[in-house]
């Protein structure tokens, strides 16, 4: 999974870039217990609970770049306890795009046995 990066010269609510290649990635990234789902994004830039985002998402073999809106719901500092990767957790939107990402990753990772292997954020 690539880091997430800012657009240069978009102040926030940037458009954060995040190809995901493989379907174990999308399983550690992919927040199904959040309302409308949502994923996580390794990022070292700083960003509060609420903050609203925009991603451009690529998913595993699709070349095309899903637009998704979203907002951000976690926070992982840097160094966790937990030594869980630092970045931010971000809620899809209930538009178009949020709903298309959601099913998208669910058909994806339908049938992907990882059950109770730890994700980025639980």
């Amino acid at each position: 999974m690539s880091n997430a990066k800012n657009s240069p010269g978009m102040s926030k609510p940037g458009v954060l870039s995040l190809s995901i290649k493989e379907k174990s990635s999308l399983y550690f990234a992919y927040m199904p217990s959040i309302k409308g789902g949502g994923l996580f994004i390794p990022t070292n830039k700083n960003y509060h609970l609420g903050d609203e985002v925009f991603m451009l998402l690529s998913l595993v073999d699709d070349p095309a770049k899903l637009p998704v809106a979203g907002r951000v719901v976690w926070i992982t500092p840097p160094s966790s306890h937990d030594n869980k990767p630092q970045g931010i957790g971000v809620q899809f939107g209930s538009d178009e795009g949020g709903v298309a990402a959601r099913v998208k990753i669910e058909n994806l990772l339908a049938g992907y046995s990882q059950l109770g292997r730890p994700t980025h954020t639980m």
